[in-house]
């Protein structure tokens, strides 16, 4: 079966190529798929492609696909590709789950951490010989109380690290599972100190952080984001963090991100740009002037041993499009 690889790492294609060479063809493009992408004729009649975040899957971009049978996605949300053109196509998804339950969930204190103890500036400054220790002084995780949107196994898990950290925890999801301190929404904004936003994205909860809802919380409140960064309205945020309304943000994600510059994608002209994501990007770039924000390049998944397990997942998702069943399904598959 003839497959294409988007947004191939060279670590990625040693491994793959090992994977595919009994049964597929395959080739291996270092840049993501998107409609700003050429497509050559050789790649055209494609059963297979498997591309990572940095793509965007669109109609427009799919449609280019005739024989395209199966969408491999090497992480665990989908909502850069097009599923309702999936499903009138009959082509279909599978993603790799829970690879990193335990990786984005460390790295959701990683950023915290980093934020609320001020380790940047304190690192910079002692690079410059201009330490002045009253600029340093943080906040303290202990009997903070930490709520989390979204208790899925990431969830799950920031919330059994807070735990290690003596917090009191309230927990979020409409569908609860496990002895977790289960709690309204609003109860949840009103009573946390920390929020920590660990829920895919959905039409539903778009900008659910928003003026309204940032309203409801506590005066001082810390925002993480290690999920998608479609599920905070940016400006209500940047002008609550101007106001101490929120007094830090540690964000791995941000609104449009696919125009951030990537070691295997060039920076895109603003003739490319949905003029939606100008304005978003505009207001991202001021957030990164603020002292009391991080923004991180959607990197919480990225470690050694997170990277192998999607590797590995990503091989065994190849092998069920051999023998797929669309009637029984196969594992990893997205039901959409």
């Amino acid at each position: 079966m003839k497959t294409v690889f988007f947004d191939i790492q060279p670590y990625e294609e040693k491994f793959l190529k090992k994977a595919v060479e009994k049964h597929f063809e395959a080739k291996f493009i270092n840049s993501p798929l998107d409609i700003n992408y050429k497509i050559q004729d050789e790649i055209k009649d494609a059963e297979i492609l498997s591309v990572f975040i940095t793509s965007t899957l669109s109609s427009d971009v799919l449609e280019k696909f005739p024989n395209l049978k199966f969408i491999l996605t090497r992480s665990v949300g989908f909502s850069h590709i097009d599923t309702k053109y999936c499903k009138e196509h009959e082509i279909y998804v599978f993603n790799t789950p829970h690879y990193g339950d335990y990786t984005v969930a460390e790295y959701a204190f990683a950023i915290l951490l980093y934020t609320i103890r001020k380790i940047g500036k304190a690192q910079n400054d002692v690079k410059t010989d201009d330490i002045i220790m009253n600029e340093y002084t943080g906040v303290e995780l202990f009997n903070k109380t930490i709520g989390v949107i979204g208790a899925g196994s990431i969830g799950k898990n920031v919330l059994d690290i807070a735990k290690g950290f003596r917090m009191n925890t309230l927990a979020y999801d409409i569908y609860q599972s496990g002895e977790y301190n289960y709690t309204t929404l609003d109860e949840l904004f009103e009573k946390s100190d920390i929020i920590s936003i660990n829920s895919p994205l959905t039409k539903e909860n778009y900008h659910l952080i928003n003026r309204e809802t940032i309203s409801k919380m506590k005066d001082g409140v810390i925002l993480i984001n290690v999920a998608r960064g479609e599920i905070i309205d940016t400006e209500a945020l940047y002008d609550a963090l101007l106001s101490k309304k929120v007094a830090y943000a540690a964000l791995d994600v941000i609104e449009c991100e696919e125009i951030l510059c990537t070691e295997n994608q060039k920076c895109k002209g603003l003739e490319n740009i949905k003029e939606a994501c100008l304005e978003k990007f505009y207001i991202n770039q001021k957030l990164l002037t603020l002292p009391n924000v991080t923004i991180t390049p959607h990197m919480a998944y990225n470690t050694k041993e997170a990277i192998e397990r999607i590797l590995f997942m990503t091989g065994e998702n190849l092998l069920s499009c051999l023998n797929f069943d669309a009637k029984t399904g196969a594992k990893n598959q997205v039901l959409l």
